[in-house]
Protein backbone atom coordinates (compact mmCIF):
# COMPACT_ATOMS: atom_id res chain seq x y z
CA UNK A 1 0.00 0.00 0.00
CA UNK A 2 1.42 3.41 -1.08
CA UNK A 3 0.68 7.01 -1.22
CA UNK A 4 -2.30 6.47 -3.27
CA UNK A 5 -3.89 3.53 -1.21
CA UNK A 6 -6.40 4.04 1.76
CA UNK A 7 -7.84 2.07 4.07
CA UNK A 8 -10.98 3.78 4.03
CA UNK A 9 -11.29 5.62 0.83
CA UNK A 10 -10.12 8.53 -1.20
CA UNK A 11 -11.62 11.62 -1.03
CA UNK A 12 -9.18 14.03 -0.81
CA UNK A 13 -5.01 13.47 -0.46
CA UNK A 14 -2.71 15.62 2.09
CA UNK A 15 -1.36 18.37 0.85
CA UNK A 16 2.14 17.67 2.18
CA UNK A 17 2.42 13.78 1.81
CA UNK A 18 0.00 12.78 -0.81
CA UNK A 19 -1.41 10.06 0.96
CA UNK A 20 -5.00 9.84 -0.31
CA UNK A 21 -7.23 9.90 3.07
CA UNK A 22 -10.66 10.91 3.75
CA UNK A 23 -10.06 14.81 4.86
CA UNK A 24 -7.13 14.80 3.48
CA UNK A 25 -4.17 16.75 5.66
CA UNK A 26 -6.35 16.64 9.12
CA UNK A 27 -6.93 13.06 7.72
CA UNK A 28 -3.49 11.99 7.35
CA UNK A 29 -2.83 13.90 10.91
CA UNK A 30 -5.33 11.40 12.74
CA UNK A 31 -3.58 8.67 11.30
CA UNK A 32 -0.34 9.58 12.72
CA UNK A 33 -2.34 9.91 16.06
CA UNK A 34 -3.92 6.49 15.88
CA UNK A 35 -0.45 5.22 15.00
CA UNK A 36 1.53 6.98 17.93
CA UNK A 37 -1.06 5.83 19.90
CA UNK A 38 -0.83 2.43 19.40
CA UNK A 39 2.96 2.73 19.74
CA UNK A 40 2.26 4.20 23.35
CA UNK A 41 -0.24 1.75 24.34
CA UNK A 42 2.07 -1.75 23.47
CA UNK A 43 5.62 -1.72 23.64
CA UNK A 44 6.22 -4.37 20.90
CA UNK A 45 5.00 -1.28 18.59
CA UNK A 46 6.59 1.72 20.34
CA UNK A 47 10.66 0.38 19.44
CA UNK A 48 10.42 2.21 16.53
CA UNK A 49 8.69 5.58 17.80
CA UNK A 50 11.64 8.20 17.47
CA UNK A 51 11.62 6.58 13.84
CA UNK A 52 8.11 6.89 13.04
CA UNK A 53 8.27 10.60 14.57
CA UNK A 54 11.09 11.72 12.40
CA UNK A 55 9.55 9.94 9.08
CA UNK A 56 6.30 12.04 9.56
CA UNK A 57 7.87 14.92 10.89
CA UNK A 58 9.64 14.98 7.42
CA UNK A 59 6.76 14.54 5.01
CA UNK A 60 5.21 16.91 6.65
CA UNK A 61 7.98 19.43 7.63
CA UNK A 62 6.09 23.07 7.57
CA UNK A 63 4.13 21.31 10.70
CA UNK A 64 7.10 19.37 12.20
CA UNK A 65 10.05 21.53 11.59
CA UNK A 66 9.35 25.22 11.86
CA UNK A 67 12.49 25.98 13.25
CA UNK A 68 16.17 25.21 12.24
CA UNK A 69 16.99 23.15 15.18
CA UNK A 70 14.08 21.04 14.58
CA UNK A 71 14.52 20.36 11.42
CA UNK A 72 18.04 19.54 12.30
CA UNK A 73 16.66 17.11 15.31
CA UNK A 74 14.34 15.15 12.74
CA UNK A 75 16.62 14.61 9.49
CA UNK A 76 19.73 14.16 11.85
CA UNK A 77 17.26 11.66 13.88
CA UNK A 78 16.49 9.46 10.58
CA UNK A 79 20.36 9.55 9.36
CA UNK A 80 21.05 8.08 12.91
CA UNK A 81 18.36 5.57 12.57
CA UNK A 82 18.84 4.36 8.98
CA UNK A 83 22.75 5.04 9.34
CA UNK A 84 24.20 4.57 12.36
CA UNK A 85 24.78 2.08 15.30
CA UNK A 86 24.64 4.48 18.31
CA UNK A 87 20.90 5.93 17.56
CA UNK A 88 20.43 7.08 20.61
CA UNK A 89 23.37 8.20 21.55
CA UNK A 90 23.57 10.11 18.68
CA UNK A 91 20.24 11.78 19.10
CA UNK A 92 21.62 12.67 22.57
CA UNK A 93 24.60 14.21 21.36
CA UNK A 94 22.67 16.18 18.13
CA UNK A 95 20.21 17.49 21.65
CA UNK A 96 23.28 18.87 23.41
CA UNK A 97 24.61 20.47 20.09
CA UNK A 98 21.30 21.90 19.65
CA UNK A 99 20.71 22.99 23.10
CA UNK A 100 21.03 27.04 24.17
CA UNK A 101 20.76 30.21 22.05
CA UNK A 102 22.17 28.03 18.83
CA UNK A 103 20.88 29.74 15.21
CA UNK A 104 20.50 27.37 12.70
CA UNK A 105 19.30 28.34 9.34
CA UNK A 106 16.33 26.28 8.23
CA UNK A 107 16.93 24.84 4.73
CA UNK A 108 14.25 24.19 2.44
CA UNK A 109 12.96 20.52 2.05
CA UNK A 110 11.80 18.18 -0.87
CA UNK A 111 8.46 20.02 -2.20
CA UNK A 112 5.45 18.68 -0.91
CA UNK A 113 4.17 14.98 -2.37
CA UNK A 114 8.04 14.66 -3.19
CA UNK A 115 9.12 13.29 0.31
CA UNK A 116 8.94 9.85 0.04
CA UNK A 117 6.82 6.89 -1.93
CA UNK A 118 5.07 5.42 1.14
CA UNK A 119 2.82 7.33 3.92
CA UNK A 120 1.57 7.12 6.85
CA UNK A 121 -1.17 5.04 5.48
CA UNK A 122 1.16 2.17 4.85
CA UNK A 123 2.34 1.86 8.45
CA UNK A 124 -1.33 2.23 9.89
CA UNK A 125 -2.40 -0.66 8.03
CA UNK A 126 -0.11 -3.10 9.36
CA UNK A 127 -1.40 -6.05 10.71
CA UNK A 128 1.03 -6.54 13.70
CA UNK A 129 3.48 -5.72 15.36
CA UNK A 130 6.32 -7.15 13.61
CA UNK A 131 4.70 -6.05 10.51
CA UNK A 132 4.35 -2.33 12.08
CA UNK A 133 8.52 -2.83 12.76
CA UNK A 134 8.89 -3.59 9.08
CA UNK A 135 6.61 -1.09 7.70
CA UNK A 136 8.10 1.70 9.58
CA UNK A 137 11.56 1.56 8.59
CA UNK A 138 10.39 0.54 4.66
CA UNK A 139 8.56 4.05 5.13
CA UNK A 140 11.95 5.70 6.68
CA UNK A 141 14.01 4.34 3.35
CA UNK A 142 11.32 5.61 1.00
CA UNK A 143 11.47 8.91 2.89
CA UNK A 144 14.89 8.90 3.60
CA UNK A 145 15.72 8.20 -0.23
CA UNK A 146 13.06 11.80 -0.82
CA UNK A 147 15.44 13.58 1.24
CA UNK A 148 18.97 12.59 -0.38
CA UNK A 149 20.18 15.88 -1.10
CA UNK A 150 20.01 16.33 2.61
CA UNK A 151 22.45 13.13 3.60
CA UNK A 152 25.03 15.55 3.70
CA UNK A 153 24.34 17.78 5.93
CA UNK A 154 22.97 15.27 8.05
CA UNK A 155 25.79 13.34 8.41
CA UNK A 156 28.10 16.45 8.78
CA UNK A 157 25.72 17.99 11.68
CA UNK A 158 25.83 14.73 13.42
CA UNK A 159 30.25 14.99 13.22
CA UNK A 160 29.57 18.39 14.84
CA UNK A 161 27.39 17.38 17.88
CA UNK A 162 29.62 14.17 18.02
CA UNK A 163 32.69 16.68 17.94
CA UNK A 164 31.51 18.65 20.60
CA UNK A 165 29.70 16.37 23.06
CA UNK A 166 31.73 15.55 26.11
CA UNK A 167 32.57 11.97 26.19
CA UNK A 168 31.66 9.74 29.24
Amino acid sequence: MGTSDSPIGSAASCDDCGAVVPEGRSGCQKLFDEVVAREFSDYRYGRLHRLTVDVYSLQHPLQYMRSGKSFVAHLTGMCAALEGDGTADTNQAVQRWLNGPKAVERPEGPPPRKRGELTIVYVHCAADADAHLIRVREWARSTWHAWSAYHDIARQWIDRAIAGSPRR
